[in-house]
């Protein structure tokens, strides 16, 4: 679920320019695309994505909608609009749904490169994080490395700690978690992210995940 390989969900109803971006994004990226506002709903559902590339504009309805909805089920996957629309109402729309980034067609592909990597690199998504001074996280191989010692965590739990400080400004809740780190029919109970979250503080030290009672838990 949490790899080197970002997934990106790309909704974009213009064949050529999509055509385009999956050649272009598949060299880095696994991706995964649609034309239909309805069809990256339901994407969003039963995939985890790393990163949202919508186009305002479409058949079914438009982003900025989609963007509420999911924005609405505490899915904060960043998001990147892009649109041929050049009226500023569509920008302050964008953003006040929860838009992270906007690009405006035509662009260059440098361009998008440059905001996905600045996107990765404001949310935490590269394969190698330096989490804090001395504690490096290897998403990709699911390593701790703290000082001169390297701790192998499980999926789960690399999957968890990457969640947390992927959304590190934010409470994160005990089913917010679970919603994410599992399929909805395999789903445990809430003890299995506790029994999680003492693992990692074992590694980690108790400073650096916090309990806030009642609410969840946050990185530091």
């Amino acid at each position: 679920m949490y790899n080197y390989s970002m997934k990106i969900l790309l909704l974009e109803d213009d064949t050529v320019l999509a055509d385009i971006l999956v050649d272009f994004l598949e060299e880095d990226y696994e991706v995964v695309h649609t034309y239909s506002m309805k069809k990256a709903l339901t994407l969003s559902e039963e995939n985890t994505f790393e990163l949202y590339i919508f186009d305002i504009n479409v058949p079914d309805g438009d982003g900025i909608s989609l963007l509420k909805e999911l924005r609405s089920f505490q899915d904060e996957t960043p998001t990147i609009f892009i649109t041929a629309f050049s009226d500023t109402k569509y920008l302050k729309a964008a953003f006040e749904s929860g838009a992270n980034d906007f690009i405006k067609k035509p662009f260059d592909l440098e361009e998008l490169t440059q905001r996905i990597e600045n996107i990765k690199k404001h949310f935490g998504l590269n394969s190698l994080l330096n989490l804090t001074n001395t504690i490096a996280f290897d998403t990709q191989n699911h390593m701790l490395k703290i000082a001169d010692m390297t701790k192998i965590l499980s999926a789960k739990e690399s999957g968890c700690l990457h969640y947390l400080y992927k959304n590190r400004h934010r409470v994160i809740s005990v089913n917010e978690l679970l919603q994410n780190l599992w399929e909805f029919d395999a789903m445990p109970s809430d003890d299995a992210i506790r029994t999680i979250i003492k693992e990692l503080r074992k590694s980690l030290g108790k400073e650096h995940i916090i309990n806030i009672r009642g609410e969840g838990y946050r990185f530091e």
